[in-house]
């Protein structure tokens, strides 16, 4: 018997060896050249198709005010008629080319205020276009922290799965021996095939992080490095809420929306003023009537004052729509205030959360791991059986994967709080990467450019963003 014990003895010490080296080889130092939380974020900004979907509104928003522009300006074009008529056998044709220009000169203000309008639709759009930023940037940092914790549960498993083979090499050699019985060694193998299923639904769940990750990205996760320091978070929930209605898109969105409703209000109403429009035209006809086929020339200079008395009601439609939408905006508004702070709040309280689950975690580790090796000893002298072994590995096991779990969801809560506060962008996080200048083509465009200057400078706009 005691050549038996000292077998078993030196059996256990061969697996706490192999624990100890593999768990330090699951913690090593990533090499230097691994891919970091930074040049994931990267990487997704400069992936996203969605992003290039959202600039291009944002270039026909701009449009927008070019085409509110151009109201205010002459309009030019020329016809050319050619006609034929016969009365009783006798026939005449005449030819004749005009030349107009038009012009709204005074519309008491209705052309103005759908410029604004244009105008601030355009800043509601840029806001959009942050939002839509911030989405993709909150995607990549998902996806980096799941292939690493997904990576570490593999990792985790694998090693369970070689000391659980020592595990019931060592049940067969102390069933050799008739210490233990044919049940014993049965649960040892039961608990390694359960260790094989929960390795192979690891590998699973890091395939389908690995393409969530390449979709954010646009490539294949390399070695990824530990995420950086943790985010400065503010003194309190409240301030955190107050600097999400200053900076947060959603908000900005909808007030903007609600500045453009209130000019849209004031333009229905002055659909019902007059307007003064002016027209010059110059003409000349050939008429097979004139005498000596001479040409004749004229020219003709006219204003026209008009105003709508009755339109059947539709102006003072209009009008109330108008009005209708500017409520639907204002609530929306205050809908959005309420759920961005919200989720300033909830990211807050998912913070807390998981700083105390790792908390407790790592009191759960430290006495499973002592459980377990006193658990093992004790099996040794007989005192334990190998059920019992069998359930404190699996106990620290598992503490073990929700530490992990804990770990990865208290650094996604910290970016989740940030992008709530509307400051998870390239910009804040100094990437230190050009970004889209979404005035650049506004600047280009907003005169509703015609010239060979503008045109130029529009076309270097375009060609600036690779369009």
């Amino acid at each position: 018997m005691p050549e038996i014990r000292h077998r078993v003895a030196g059996a256990a010490r061969r697996l706490r060896k192999l624990a100890l080296g593999t768990a330090l080889a699951v913690v090593a130092a990533l090499p230097a050249s691994a891919d970091s939380l930074a040049d994931a974020m990267v990487a997704a900004y400069r992936h996203a198709a969605l992003l290039d979907q959202n600039r291009a509104v944002l270039r026909a928003a701009d449009e927008d005010v070019a085409s509110a522009m151009a109201a205010l300006r002459p309009v030019i074009g020329w016809t050319v008629q050619h006609q034929f008529q016969e009365v009783q056998n006798a026939e005449s044709r005449s030819l004749t080319a005009s030349l107009v220009a038009e012009m709204t000169l005074y519309d008491w203000g209705r052309s103005q205020l759908a410029i604004d309008a244009a105008k601030e639709l355009v800043l509601a759009t840029r806001a959009q276009l942050i939002s839509v930023e911030q989405n993709i940037l909150l995607q990549a940092v998902e996806a980096y922290l799941n292939v690493r914790s997904q990576r570490q549960q593999v990792a985790l498993q694998e090693n369970s799965v070689r000391v659980l083979s020592e595990e019931e090499r060592a049940a067969n050699d102390r069933y050799e021996v008739g210490e233990i019985t044919v049940t014993d060694v049965s649960l040892a193998e039961a608990q390694l095939a359960q260790t094989r299923a929960q390795l192979a639904t690891a590998k699973g769940n890091l395939a389908v992080a690995v393409e969530s990750y390449k979709a954010a990205t646009g490539k294949a996760p390399g070695d990824l490095s530990a995420p950086p320091k943790l985010p400065t978070l503010p003194k309190s929930v409240t301030a955190a809420q107050a600097i999400a209605q200053r900076s947060h898109p959603a908000v900005e969105f909808a007030q903007r929306n609600v500045a453009a409703a209130e000019v849209q209000v004031a333009a229905a109403a002055a659909e019902r003023r007059p307007e003064l429009k002016g027209s010059a035209s110059v003409y000349a006809q050939d008429s097979s009537q004139s005498r000596d086929d001479e040409l004749i020339k004229g020219a003709n200079v006219g204003l026209t004052l008009s105003q709508t008395i009755y339109s059947g009601g539709r102006l003072s439609s209009a009008h109330r729509k108008a009005m209708a939408n500017r409520d639907r905006a204002r609530a929306a508004l205050l809908q959005s205030a309420r759920d961005v702070a919200q989720s300033v709040g909830v990211s807050w309280a998912n913070i807390d959360v998981a700083r105390a689950q790792i908390s407790a975690i790592n009191e759960q580790i430290v006495a499973a791991q002592q459980a377990y090796e006193g658990v093992r000893e004790e099996a040794t002298l007989g005192a334990r059986t190998t059920l019992d072994v069998l359930d404190s590995e699996q106990s620290l096991l598992e503490a073990r994967a929700n530490k992990i779990t804990a770990e990865a969801n208290l650094q996604l809560a910290h970016y989740q709080l940030l992008a709530a506060m509307g400051l998870l962008t390239v910009e804040n996080l100094k990437l230190g990467i050009p970004t889209y200048d979404p005035s650049a083509y506004y600047s280009a465009v907003r005169d509703a450019p015609y010239t060979s200057v503008q045109g130029k400078n529009l076309d270097r706009v375009l060609r600036a963003i690779g369009k």
